[in-house]
């Protein structure tokens, strides 16, 4: 499957400390577009019906040993065949003698031609889900991503709502930061969100009346974190009186980022609240959900409430908790 974004072929050698047999050109100037990997077996036997070049072959122990019992005459032509379809690059596996056919036929083709220790089943798990990552449809959205408990939370909200500043007092409560102001969201499979910081801002901090402060530097190395899960979407958003906020959490919301929908929380805002504290408490429960457990149907239960239309549930059941309080 071809992707919108690319990755250099430099990064995928230092990924694995790959050996280089042959470059066309500079591994900086050669591109990967594909997450797909082929093993070429078929191709070898002369089958090229479906094959894309994009993909990056991978010759394990069978594909070798299948080219070698060719008679001498054919090994050549086999090669040729092969690299003639320009596939974007060719890795052997188990560090596997090269066959002089196959170099020849790299250095007459122009295609990049490497090497690896690993066995070929690890390696091609390993490249895979590495290509997913760099290679994965990915948008960037204005908020900050912290994780709390081993949640990844996505803080967002308008500009000057606090988010910078919740996320300085969870750090300092001993959680983590992973991306302030702009967070870059990667959907690295069918039903995972993946979110980081752009390189150039990484774990920087912009504080309204302090400026730009350096979180790894301040709170140290363990206050900060690459990459993380998203988990929850959080939306800050300055207290309305006239608005009425869920009070018990019977209805599930989501956002929808990618086509992947994220559990989410709407939390008004206004002075005196201890955001931290609430974003702490959020993620425990959204992690007790995740195991089964919901604390406003438990409590429905014990109240011997029927469930019925979530919104009139909501309201009696306000109105039977406020009353048994009372």
């Amino acid at each position: 499957m071809k992707s919108d974004f690319s990755v250099s072929l430099s990064k995928i050698i230092a990924e694995f400390s790959l050996e280089e047999i042959y470059l066309p050109d500079s591994p900086e100037n050669i591109s990967v577009v594909s997450v797909e990997v082929n093993r070429p077996g078929l191709q070898f036997a002369g089958y090229f019906e479906f094959f894309d070049s994009e993909r990056i072959q991978v010759i394990g122990k069978s594909e070798e040993s299948f080219f070698l019992e060719l008679p001498l005459e054919q090994r050549q032509e086999c090669m040729d065949k092969f690299f003639s379809k320009k596939p974007s690059l060719v890795i052997v596996s188990r560090k596997l003698d090269i066959p002089k056919e196959m170099k020849s036929a790299a250095e007459k083709y122009g295609v990049a031609l490497l090497r690896t220790d690993d066995s070929t089943s690890s390696f091609m798990a390993a490249l895979i889900s590495f290509l997913n990552v760099q290679l994965a449809p990915r948008i960037t959205r204005h908020g900050v991503l912290v994780e709390v408990y081993g949640e990844g939370i996505l803080l967002l909200g308008e500009s000057g709502v606090g988010k910078s500043e919740t996320a300085i007092e969870l750090v300092k409560r001993g959680h983590r930061l992973i991306a302030d102001d702009a967070v870059e969201l990667r959907k690295v499979s069918s039903k995972s969100l993946v979110g980081s910081s752009p390189e150039n801002i990484r774990h920087f901090i912009e504080l309204r009346g302090i400026g730009i402060i350096n979180a790894s530097r301040i709170f140290g190395a363990g206050a900060v974190k690459l990459t993380e899960k998203i988990d929850m979407v959080i939306n800050l958003e300055p207290w309305d009186a006239s608005k009425v906020y869920d009070r018990m959490g019977l209805e599930n919301e989501v956002t929808e980022i990618l086509d992947i929908k994220i559990p989410s929380l709407t939390i008004p805002v206004k002075p005196g609240r201890n955001l931290a504290v609430i974003i702490e408490v959020a993620a425990m429960n959204n992690r007790q959900k995740k195991m089964g457990y919901n604390a406003a149907h438990d409590l429905l239960r014990k109240l011997g409430m029927e469930e019925t239309v979530p919104g009139e549930l909501e309201e009696r059941s306000v109105d039977v908790y406020d009353q048994k309080v009372e």
